[in-house]
């Protein structure tokens, strides 16, 4: 049975659902899948834009590269091409409640548990975000330009990806292809970390492999531009914490609540400015940062650090760094963030 075919029958199912999250979800899936075609076959097209060409030529190189050199699953995946016709292909919303920190999860079958919602519209997740917010939850939703299926569907690359400089598109790719490689249903921060491990990895050896030295600067200078943010979130997430459990009554813990943000808030602008390089959360701040912006960063980079250890302590070898990496998806959650979500004292 095709990959299509599965999908559409997966509506079809959710048809039966009034009002089923799942149905939206298989549909947006069903219109990506359709507008699929070989990478080679867009190139080949005399239609086809120079540039565009000229980045999916590129995109083939990488996708060769993560297979040979970086060990990622050689299949069907990013070899494919699809212009869905929006900036986005999905708008992720993330929430959590007024005083935590923890994101709220949403379960499905195969992913498990994870610690966002997303729609393929972005009217759909503005309007269940609202829902979130009426009951008074934080609440931010994510412009997303990819998303992985986990090896179920052959994932194409999407226009959506092809803003962001071909360094960075390289490494999109490494990064959903991670998730197919090792996966933990229900661990958002493990397969989020992992995948951000073997993308920012996979692009320094691709860019060194290019001979790219002057791009491969550019890149670990925006990365250490990016550490000292998290740094940054890291030590007001810490305030924030120490605040919720308190047990101060709602009303002022609302009111230092906001202090602390705003304080953030100043800090960024500040870092901003000291770093002279625009920055990822300029949103954030028009919109006023809350407790669902530091979850969100939190999934994805808190535990960075734990797996560079381990890719460190296997000497750069990629190959025991997945096994490694595997043996630890099998440990209970506890262990799992012990290992690599800690930091290590001394």
């Amino acid at each position: 049975m095709s990959s299509l075919l599965r999908t559409l029958l997966a509506v079809a199912c959710c048809l039966l659902l009034p009002g089923c999250y799942v149905l939206q979800a298989a549909h947006g899936e069903a219109q990506v899948l359709s507008r699929r075609q070989p990478i080679s076959r867009v190139i080949a097209d005399p239609h086809t834009p120079p540039k565009l060409r000229a980045t999916l030529t590129q995109v083939l190189a990488a996708r060769d590269f993560a297979s040979r050199s970086l060990g990622l699953p050689d299949n069907r995946s990013y070899r494919l091409y699809a212009d869905i016709g929006r900036k986005y292909v999905v708008w992720n919303v993330v929430a959590a409640p007024e005083f935590s920190l923890v994101p709220l999860h949403w379960c499905f079958p195969i992913v498990g548990c994870v610690a966002y919602r997303g729609y393929f519209k972005q009217q759909q997740a503005e309007h269940f975000a609202q829902q979130l917010r009426m009951r008074g939850d934080d609440v931010t939703i994510d412009d997303v330009p990819a998303y992985s299926t986990l090896g179920r569907f052959a994932d194409p690359v999407l226009n959506t990806m092809l803003d962001y400089g071909d360094a960075e598109l390289a490494g999109i790719i490494f990064h959903e292809l991670a998730h197919q490689l090792i996966y933990v249903p229900g661990d958002s921060s493990f397969d989020e970390a992992f995948a951000v491990t073997v993308e920012q990895e996979g692009v320094r050896r691709w860019l060194l492999l290019n001979d790219r030295v002057q791009d491969l600067r550019r890149y670990e200078e925006s990365a250490a531009r990016q550490l000292q943010y998290l740094a940054l979130f890291r030590r007001y997430r810490a305030q924030l914490a120490h605040l919720y459990a308190s047990g101060l009554p709602a009303a002022p813990m609302r009111a230092r609540k906001r202090a602390i943000l705003a304080s953030l808030a100043g800090e960024m602008r500040a870092l901003g400015e000291r770093l002279h390089a625009p920055h990822a959360y300029e949103d954030w701040l028009e919109q006023g940062l809350n407790n669902a912006d530091l979850a969100s960063l939190a999934t994805y980079y808190d535990c960075v650090p734990g797996f560079q250890r381990m890719l460190a302590q296997q000497h750069g070898d990629l190959q025991r760094f997945y096994q490694a990496v595997r043996e630890l998806a099998r440990l209970p959650q506890r262990e799992r963030d012990a290992a690599v979500c800690t930091t290590p004292s001394g």
